[in-house]
């Protein structure tokens, strides 16, 4: 990459250029807020690393600009199988339905997701410095000094906010004295990509204790470009270097791929080892610096919660951080950022600790449990889903301070304050769209009512108001998952810019919600 002219001051200043804080600069753009991304690497990551991407994720990557590519090269997928060393123990479908915009999943290597993000920042305010590292940090009351070392020397830049999106090994978090909580497990992965050609279906495959690798647990996933991900457990007492050698890795893999019958050539591509963690910051803002993805919060792969809730931080502060900027909204409204995603985090780790405990058990009576599940699983469907980890979904604030109200009666909770806003297929005055295309940017007002014909957005100062009655919902999607009583007269619900709901109301009246905003320190 080019080299980069590092400019003294900056409004947001973002350590860290992998997806998490490419995709943050991105969100800032769209509301015309400049940022500097500080990347220590040359250029994008080498090896696949996080390659799940959720349906909620498409949509934030979607708002950051990369959708049209992420659907060109990303492969779909909608379940998967599970086998107890080897025979089948379960097979598993996430919901989906025809009409969807994204599928519940999608495989793709974490280098295109950062080269698609990164290709749509191209003419927006936001800079990307590559090979260079923040060496230092000073906060203070009205923004934060950071020293910047790159190939032409250090460069000190004030920045009104420092948003840390350094990883695991984060130098902003170690600078201010922080340490991630939590619990660290011993079991560790090898992961590995290879290349060869299947003509196996796009699916999520684990192994138990398989033949072609005793005592250990193993998965595979299809990726672009005839790359196959393989994560294999080590057994204990294994050497963790001696594992990453290739003489250790290749006997491995062809001895698994000959067991499933996949007999094409194959070649090594990457390799790295992983083990399990549980860990956060208790709070994600420190002053006038924030913290988003590994930077606040190690989860387990298993479950595939990583990255996606990385991506939901940025989608969460992105848009809160931008009204801060520009004076719409009080310095306060960053703490309903850290108050939301502290959550979310701990319910990932719930959920992460669970399936790792399954996955990978961490004693002996973990592993005496999943061998007594695995096999009554062989006869027993209601045994399989212990078998399955909860794959990875939004978190509903259902508590955060942030939430406005629900007046009046409405069928169902699955739009409530504070949840994430169902999709919906509607028809527009020139065709069919998908309502989470209307999100991401400011505030949508959605008026259901009765008298409305098709679905247009319209400007309602600097929200957007879309107006839904039953000529723009032929198949009654919006109004079913809004929770819209049949019969009613017009019904208010307000989505955030990041896609939840903030308040539904039984008459449609856009003042009665601004007024709520304004009482939570935001300018409507």
């Amino acid at each position: 990459m080019p080299p980069l002219a590092l400019p003294s001051r900056v409004p947001v200043l973002i350590a860290g250029g992998g997806p998490v804080g490419l995709t943050c600069a991105a969100l800032l753009a769209r509301r015309g807020i400049a940022s500097l991304v500080v990347e220590a690497d040359p250029s994008y990551c080498t090896g696949s690393r996080a390659i799940c991407i959720s349906r909620r994720s498409l949509e934030i990557l979607g708002w950051a600009g990369a959708e049209a590519a992420m659907r060109a090269r990303s492969l779909p997928w909608t379940g998967g199988r599970s086998f107890w060393r080897d025979r089948e123990v379960l097979h598993f479908e996430m919901p989906h339905e025809p009409a969807q915009r994204f599928a519940p999943m999608v495989n793709i290597q974490q280098y295109h997701v950062e080269r698609f993000v990164h290709e749509a920042l191209a003419g927006s305010p936001a800079q990307v410095a590559w090979e260079h590292r923040v060496a230092h940090v000073a906060p203070g009351p009205a923004g934060v000094r950071v020293r910047v070392d790159g190939p032409q020397g250090s460069r000190e830049v004030q920045a009104d906010w420092l948003v840390a999106c350094d990883g695991g090994r984060s130098t902003v978090r170690e600078q201010l004295g922080l340490a991630l909580q939590g619990t660290q497990y011993e079991g560790r992965y090898v992961i590995v990509d290879i290349e060869q050609k299947t003509r196996r279906p796009v699916e999520r495959l684990a192994w138990f204790d398989p033949p072609s690798n005793p005592g250990s647990t193993l998965l595979m996933h299809r990726q672009p470009d005839d790359v196959w991900r393989i994560d294999y457990q080590l057994r204990e007492g294994e050497d963790p270097e001696a594992a990453l050698a290739p003489q250790s890795i290749v006997p491995r893999i062809q001895s698994h791929l000959d067991m499933i019958g996949e007999h094409e050539p194959w070649r090594l591509l990457w390799s790295s080892m992983y083990n399990a963690k549980c860990l956060t910051l208790p709070s994600y803002r420190h002053g006038r610096v924030l913290f988003a993805g590994d930077a606040a919060h190690l989860v387990p792969i298993f479950g595939v919660r990583g990255l996606n809730s990385g991506l939901d931080d940025a989608a969460n502060l992105a848009w809160k951080l931008a009204l801060v900027l520009q004076g719409r909204a009080v310095e306060g409204l960053l703490d309903s950022y850290s108050a939301e995603r502290v959550q979310a985090t701990h319910e990932n780790l719930a959920y992460g600790a669970k399936s790792t405990e399954f996955m990978a058990p961490p004693d002996f009576a973990f592993a005496l449990m999943r061998e007594a599940t695995l096999r009554l699983a062989l006869d027993e469907p209601r045994v399989r889903p212990l078998i399955n980890p909860r794959q990875s979904a939004p978190i509903a604030y259902g508590e955060s301070p942030l939430n406005g109200p629900q007046h009046g009666a409405w069928d169902s909770d699955t739009a409530a304050p504070g949840r994430p806003a169902p999709e919906a297929l509607l028809r527009g005055p020139t065709g069919n769209f998908h309502l989470t295309q209307r999100f991401g940017e400011g505030f949508t007002a959605l008026v259901f009512d009765a008298a409305a014909g098709p679905a247009r957005l319209e400007a309602a100062g600097a929200w957007s108001l879309l107006r839904i009655g039953p000529e723009a919902d032929p198949l009654g999607q919006a109004r079913q998952r809004y929770g819209v009583p049949d019969g009613a007269g017009p019904r208010l619900v307000v989505v955030r810019p990041d896609g939840y709901v903030f308040g539904r109301w039984d008459r449609g009246d856009l003042g009665a919600a601004q007024d709520e905003l304004r009482g939570r320190g935001v300018q409507p």
